[in-house]
């Protein structure tokens, strides 16, 4: 039977613990007992544990011993704020295909009332990305960044290849540019940065903001997909080169 598997918020080198709601729900829901067994990452790491104390407020754990575990995808994927709903579906999905991190972005046709409202926003995100990379067995939690404007991120210093999905695109595909990047980085895993459109796609300004600070523009194919589709769909296809 597969162990469940639980992210620690806190550890030394012996044990690890949770608090909050997810001690609420191992004492309360699943009624946990000192002696389970459980899978606990800490640190980036995966260990196979076993309860030591459990109550409402506190779940403690002896670590017993490291599980192997993969690595998540070296991918930043940078998000034009869009619908929430949306917007919180693909961070979902994307954490459950292994990107490191997620950088939302205000792009200029992003809608007011969700720029204004991002920031607060940003918690929330951040829980879905937890509860996502639990669900989803991950090793580690993606980083997600405080919003920010498009620009600072489009000039931000940076050694990954930097790859904006662009609808004026017709020749360069995502899969194309995958394969050159991994060839240039030899016996590397490239890292990444994909930035996906808000809807109704990046302005013409921030298309020329983006060719002149180097980023590659590619195309997903012929088709007009949506903006969490779209991370969906160029999330599969690089994941498809890298592992």
């Amino acid at each position: 039977m597969t162990r469940r598997r639980w992210i620690a918020e806190h550890w030394d080198e012996a044990t690890a613990s949770i608090t909050g709601a997810q001690a609420a729900h191992m004492a309360r829901v699943l009624r946990a007992q000192p002696g389970m067994e459980a899978d606990v990452v800490a640190g980036g790491h995966v260990f196979h544990a076993e309860l030591a104390a459990v109550s409402a407020d506190e779940v403690r754990f002896n670590l017993v011993s490291e599980v192997q575990a993969d690595p998540a995808l070296p991918i930043t994927l940078v998000m034009a704020i869009y619908k929430f709903d949306h917007m919180e579906w693909a961070i979902e999905k994307a954490t459950e295909l292994g990107v490191a991190a997620l950088a939302p972005v205000i792009a200029q046709r992003t809608e007011k009332h969700l720029a204004q409202a991002a920031e607060k926003r940003a918690e929330r995100w951040r829980r879905i990305a937890h509860e996502a990379a639990q669900q989803s067995r991950r090793s580690d939690v993606p980083l997600v960044h405080p919003p920010a404007p498009l620009a600072s991120r489009i000039r931000a210093a940076s050694q990954s290849v930097r790859i904006v999905l662009a609808e004026q695109e017709r020749t360069t595909t995502l899969r194309q540019l995958m394969l050159e990047a991994i060839e240039t980085a030899g016996s590397e895993m490239p890292s990444l940065e994909i930035a996906i459109g808000p809807e109704g796609g990046w302005a013409p300004a921030e298309e020329a903001l983006f060719d002149a600070d180097g980023w590659r523009a590619v195309t997903l194919g012929p088709r007009i997909l949506r903006a969490e589709t779209a991370a969906i769909a160029a999330l599969s296809v690089v994941a498809s080169c890298l592992e």
